[in-house]
């Protein structure tokens, strides 16, 4: 019989990290893949991305609706309850063998409690990971409590998991599979990078992607007026946005980008969703990843590019040594600018591993989803590190 699996994904940024897991779970004989979409998937002004989903050929067996019209902390917490109650519903009729998530946001937290009161299993993604400035590092944390299968992106991650009690039999190093896509895909060539935006690109170019830090009290428009102030005078520098997911004030910030464009259509361009293929393809070009998203510590040093990582969003997790922290201030953002364009940087990029993995998480993960029995796996023994 067929192990049916069942994977959710709530924006953008996860499907791409999790699109070949996806592709390797269609294709094999012994798994049944089922598919719920949510999330800015269904949001038209964040881009309708599921139509992605379904032209990458990927059968979406349950669309659910979590967002609401505001992205302040009570709408958030009304999606969560909607999407608790979507979910136990899908979770009732497709009846899956496990549940498989990625990270840590308020729709996976959703998916998570449905699945643990449905008596599911639940394999969770990028558990064990730090970022002490949002409300993602609880849910994160929460989500690991809730699961059975834990498949970490480093070793650092995995010994984390086990320090909150779960067994280290149930918990695999396997890197992140969102470097999978590097390795995979035929990334675009300058000239058709440049066509498939609609933007030239300039002597020296940025990608700038900044989210909101949800455990601070309304700071997104203060912090990326300072981000922007930082680039606006750069000579002989474009730059490209991606606009932020639906995190709490995340509207604020989307805003802020428009009329920056729309003032400055000469130097930068702004898309909703670039996709995988256009964001990988852009790191071959740009010059720094600057902003706070976590592409530019899990994605950008396998590509030899500076990042720029500014404020707490990302605080306490693992960086490469191609990633500069700067505090969220136009004098400090410019000067790790000046750093990360400077020589000797230049010369340290050459050389930058990236700490979490060179590719395989993807076949990793479903491997052991195929080879590990699913019975059995609901009830958990609390892993005592001092009694072990």
């Amino acid at each position: 019989m067929k192990k049916k699996i069942c994977v959710i994904t709530g924006t953008r940024a996860e499907y791409g990290l999790m699109y070949w897991i996806l592709r390797n779970l269609q294709k094999d004989d012994a798994i049944e893949l089922q598919l719920i979409v949510t999330g800015m998937h269904l949001s038209p002004e964040f881009g309708m991305t599921y139509k992605e989903i379904e032209k990458a050929g990927f059968k979406i067996d349950k669309k659910i609706e979590v967002i609401l019209s505001s992205d302040s902390e009570i709408g958030i917490s009304k999606a969560i309850g909607l999407g608790q109650i979507s979910f136990a519903e899908a979770f009732s009729e497709l009846n899956p063998d496990i549940v498989l998530m990625l990270g840590d946001r308020f729709e996976i937290f959703a998916a998570a409690s449905a699945a643990m009161v449905s008596k599911i299993p639940i394999g969770h993604i990028h558990g064990g990971e730090a970022t002490e400035g949002l409300i993602d590092e609880s849910i994160r944390h929460s989500v690991t409590k809730m699961s059975h299968l834990h498949f970490t992106a480093t070793e650092t991650y995995r010994n984390r998991v086990i320090q909150m009690g779960e067994s280290p039999d149930r918990v695999f190093n396997v890197g992140t599979p969102g470097l999978d896509n590097i390795y995979k895909l035929d990334l675009l060539e300058k000239e058709n990078f440049e066509k498939s935006i609609d933007f030239k690109l300039n002597e020296r170019n940025i990608l700038i992607t900044f989210h909101p830090v949800t455990l601070e009290n309304n700071t997104s428009k203060e912090q990326f007026e300072e981000l922007l102030a930082a680039v606006s005078e750069l000579e002989h520098t474009n730059l490209i946005f991606t606009k932020p997911n639906s995190d709490t004030h995340g509207r604020i910030i989307i805003e802020m980008i428009d009329d920056f464009v729309a003032n400055n259509s000469d130097k930068a361009c702004a898309f909703k969703s670039l996709g995988q293929l256009r964001y990988l393809s852009a790191l071959k070009y740009v010059d720094i990843v600057l902003g706070n998203s976590s592409s530019g510590l899990t994605e950008a040093p396998s590509f030899h590019v500076a990042t720029i990582d500014i404020g707490d969003r990302q605080k306490g997790r693992i960086k490469a040594k191609s990633v500069i922290s700067a505090a969220p201030e136009r004098s400090e953002i410019r000067k790790a600018i000046q750093k990360a364009l400077s020589q000797e940087f230049q010369e340290l990029l050459k050389t930058v591993v990236n700490p979490y993995g060179q590719g395989g998480a993807s076949e990793k993960i479903v491997h052991l989803l195929k080879e590990i029995p699913f019975s059995g796996l609901l009830k958990k023994k609390f892993y005592d590190i001092k009694a072990n």
